[in-house]
C-alpha cells in the first residue's frame, strides 16, 4: 500500500523573523511549497535551506495567494500554515497517525490554534480555542470567503484534532496597532464595495460592546493585562472600521 504524501503550503512576505521556526516544525513533510510575494529581507534565502519549492509571485490577496499555493501541491493531503505559525509536536503526531500511518475517515481536519502574545499563551477573549480547518485532501476543498476572512472549505467529512497550531501573532503592541490600521482600511473598502452605508449609532455602540464581549463575556479578564490590551485594541479596531467607512463615504460627497 502506498503511503499518502503530505504537502505543506505557506505564503510569505518579509517573514525572516518567523519563517525558520515555522519550517523547523514541518521539515518532516514530503513537500514544502512557499509562495513568496517578493520579500525584501532574508525570507527566501532561509526558505531555500528547507525546500526548493519556492515560487515568487506578486501579492494577489490572502485568498488568491493561498489557493494558488494549494494548486501547486502534489501531495494527496495538503496542510496550510502561515509563516507566524508552527505545528506543535502533538499536532504533528496526530497528523502522522491519521493520514500517514492510518486510514483517514475524514476529508479534512480542524486544529485548535493558540496565540502567543505579550509574553504568554492567550487562553480567553475569543482567541482560544480558535478552530481552523487547515488539513484537507487535495481534491476535497479550496479556499473561499473574502479578503481578511479567507477560509478553507471542505466538501466532505471534517474531523477535529486536539493538537494545537501555535501562533506567534504580533511582535509587540506597535505591531498589533500597525496590523489593525491596515486591516481596518481593507474592511472599510470591502464594506464600500458591498454598498454598506455609514451608521453613527454603530460607530458609537459597537466598540464598547466589543470590549465588554471580549474582556468580560469571553473571559479576556482571565488573561490579565495582556487580555485587557487585546480587548481594548479589538474595540479600537471596530471603531476604526466604522470611522474609515465614514471617511470613505464622505470623500464621495461633493464639496459643500
Amino acid at each position: 500500500m502506498n503511503t499518502p504524501k503530505l504537502s505543506i503550503t505557506i505564503i510569505t512576505f518579509n517573514e525572516e523573523s518567523n519563517i525558520r521556526d515555522c519550517l523547523e516544525s514541518i521539515q518532516w513533510a514530503d513537500e514544502i511549497i512557499v509562495v513568496d510575494s517578493n520579500s525584501t529581507d532574508h525570507t527566501v534565502s532561509i526558505c531555500r535551506e528547507y525546500t526548493d519549492q519556492i515560487i515568487l509571485q506578486d501579492w494577489a490577496g490572502f485568498l488568491k495567494q493561498k489557493q494558488f499555493a494549494q494548486e501547486q501541491a502534489k501531495g494527496e493531503w495538503i496542510l496550510n500554515l502561515d509563516a507566524d505559525e508552527r505545528l506543535s509536536p502533538e499536532a504533528t503526531d496526530e497528523i502522522k497517525k491519521e493520514i500517514i500511518n492510518g486510514t483517514p475517515d475524514a476529508d479534512g481536519f480542524v486544529f485548535p490554534r493558540q496565540s502567543y502574545y505579550l509574553g504568554r499563551w492567550i487562553k480567553h477573549g475569543g482567541w482560544y480555542p480558535d478552530a481552523k480547518l487547515r488539513l484537507i485532501r487535495k481534491e476535497s476543498g479550496r479556499w473561499g470567503g473574502e479578503s481578511l476572512h479567507e477560509k478553507l472549505v471542505c466538501n466532505g467529512r471534517v474531523k477535529r484534532l486536539s493538537g494545537r497550531i501555535l501562533h506567534h501573532v504580533y511582535r509587540d503592541i506597535a505591531h498589533q496597532l500597525e496590523t489593525v490600521d491596515s486591516f481596518s482600511r481593507i474592511s472599510a473598502d470591502i464594506w464600500m464595495e458591498k454598498g454598506k452605508s455609514f451608521n453613527l449609532f454603530l460607530l458609537l455602540a459597537k466598540p464598547p460592546v466589543s470590549f465588554i464581549t471580549t474582556f468580560f463575556w469571553k473571559g479576556g479578564i482571565l488573561d490579565g493585562i495582556p487580555g485587557f490590551i487585546i480587548s481594548a485594541i479589538t474595540s479600537y479596531y471596530v471603531f476604526l472600521k466604522y470611522a474609515k467607512l465614514w471617511e470613505l463615504r464622505r470623500s464621495q460627497q461633493p464639496p459643500a
